[in-house]
């Protein structure tokens, strides 16, 4: 092996969480080393937040030609466009690759080594020495295990570790993936043809863009969900409006029915699926089935048996769980830490992001103002799109706070009149006895743009006072948000 190089810190995973980590840690002059075993950018980057969006963008526009051409004054045959799905697709590869060649310009700017490999903690930080890492010759799967040991091995040290390694889709149990039929979003985002047909298993924000995508451009889409609504995190009339416009687009939906079993087909797969309600069985043929049932934490491999590494649900276990927004994100073995999707819920790129900048000032003793998990917004990129921050309706319920709720239905809103998006509704959530904003929920245009009005309300301590005092300028989308705090108050202009 080569002569071990040594870091002020190492970072595990080129990630949203670990590159954005090495920059920080960079920036207060640390040596940092950042191993990464396929691309920067990991998957976010790569195989899902951005080159995503890119996909949802192409559906959108193609849908939006055909939905509003006519009241626009031109009209849109469909029989004579062509559909060119390689460059659908790649526009998205290009996107990400543009992206993840920033993210390489970045290190080399802030003087960050990048270290393509598998990493293998084989200890942590000892009264007798540093951490140690061994770094083995890489691929480019992100979803197989750490890999053979190979003659290219080097360990490097460092005072301390920060892990960043994300999360991979969760499998059915009894129908894995097989890349082919039986397909997670990696595949999803990457077919070389459009399918006819789709079953999508889970409705939450990975499963409904997938659906609005596919079934945008053609393919029949089917989503199952074992609960009796979609999207089953965000606040009930959210949840209600979105099933409404979405069955209206052409989506199907199976509500409170259990996946029991995927068969695969010469033309594709039977899916076998119960109403949890009446156990009646049903079964759906589709030429693919994408299972978004949600993730797992990243880190076979990753630990060296010997380090007992203390784990929780599939998941590190950090002072996280403890601490919340005092936390050091300090894992069991002694000068490691870890953040983002590996040590659990919310699975978000932000999130990652914002742990990974505490994380290190915090390891390195700079001031730092902590996670606000109170105030993490989520959105879902679908047209429209649903973007939701704070507490839903029934957490505050559950919570025993008294509280009001104003809510504002597009359809009364000039700007998404104009712009021919009159479907969808702005909902907040306020104290009663202090005004002070729960939470904040909206389905509809630019909903992922709209949502950080509310973010920085809640960061502020802000009230619906202060939103309804706010000047917004006209006509604008964000109208919506000053007329839906009005009507917590009983001030409605427009509803």
């Amino acid at each position: 092996m080569a002569d071990a190089k040594h870091f002020d810190l190492i970072v595990i995973g080129g990630g949203p969480g670990g590159y954005v980590g090495a920059i920080r840690a960079a920036q207060l002059g640390k040596k940092v080393a950042c191993i990464e075993r396929a691309k920067l950018g990991g998957v976010c980057l790569n195989w899902g937040c951005i080159p995503t969006k890119a996909l949802l963008h192409a559906a959108s526009v193609y849908t939006e030609a055909f939905k509003h051409g006519a009241d626009l004054g031109f009209e849109v045959d469909p029989k004579n466009v062509k559909l060119d799905w390689s460059k659908v697709i790649g526009r998205s590869r290009n996107v990400a690759g543009t992206l993840n060649g920033g993210i390489g310009f970045l290190f080399k700017k802030n003087k960050i080594e990048h270290i393509q490999g598998h990493a293998k903690i084989l200890a942590g930080k000892t009264a007798g020495g540093p951490c140690k890492v061994q770094v083995s010759k890489a691929d480019e799967d992100y979803y197989k295990g750490s890999g053979a040991v190979s003659k290219d091995d080097v360990v490097i040290t460092a005072d301390k570790i920060l892990i960043a390694t994300g999360a991979a889709p969760r499998e059915l149990p009894f129908a894995p993936k097989d890349g082919t039929t039986i397909i997670s979003s990696y595949e999803a985002m990457n077919l070389p043809a459009r399918p006819e047909s789709m079953v999508i298993v889970g409705s939450g924000a990975i499963g409904m863009e997938f659906a609005y995508f596919y079934n945008a451009f053609g393919t029949k889409v089917t989503v199952v969900e074992m609960l009796d609504r979609i999207m089953p995190v965000e606040d009930e009339d959210i949840s209600k409006e979105a099933l409404k416009i979405f069955q209206k687009q052409g989506i199907e939906f199976k509500l409170g029915c259990m996946t029991k079993a995927v068969e695969k087909t010469a033309k594709g797969a039977k899916v076998t699926v119960e109403d949890q309600a009446t156990k009646q069985s049903s079964v759906i043929e589709a030429e693919k089935v994408l299972v978004a049932i949600g993730v797992a934490g990243r880190f076979d491999g990753l630990f060296d048996a010997s380090l007992g590494l203390k784990t929780e649900k599939g998941h590190i276990s950090t002072d996280y769980l403890d601490k919340k927004d005092k936390a050091t994100y300090a894992t069991s073995v002694p000068g490691i830490y870890a953040i983002g999707d590996v040590i659990g819920p919310p699975w978000l790129a932000h999130v990652s992001s914002e742990e990974a900048i505490v994380a290190v000032e915090r390891m390195f003793g700079h001031a730092s103002t902590g996670v606000h998990y109170d105030a993490i917004p989520g959105a879902t990129y679908c047209n429209p799109q649903v973007a939701s921050v704070g507490l839903t309706e029934r957490a505050a319920k559950e919570k025993g706070i008294e509280y009001r709720v104003g809510k504002f239905s597009l359809k009364s809103h000039g700007k998404a009149i104009a712009d021919g998006a009159a479907e969808g509704m702005v909902k907040l959530i306020v104290s009663k006895k202090y005004g002070e904003i729960l939470g904040g929920h909206i389905i509809g245009q630019n909903a992922s743009e709209l949502i950080h009005e509310i973010c920085v309300a809640k960061a502020l301590e802000g009230t619906v006072d202060d939103i309804i005092a706010t000047m917004h300028a006209h006509p604008t989308m964000a109208e919506s948000m000053h007329e839906a705090a009005l009507g917590a108050e009983g001030r409605m202009i427009h509803g």
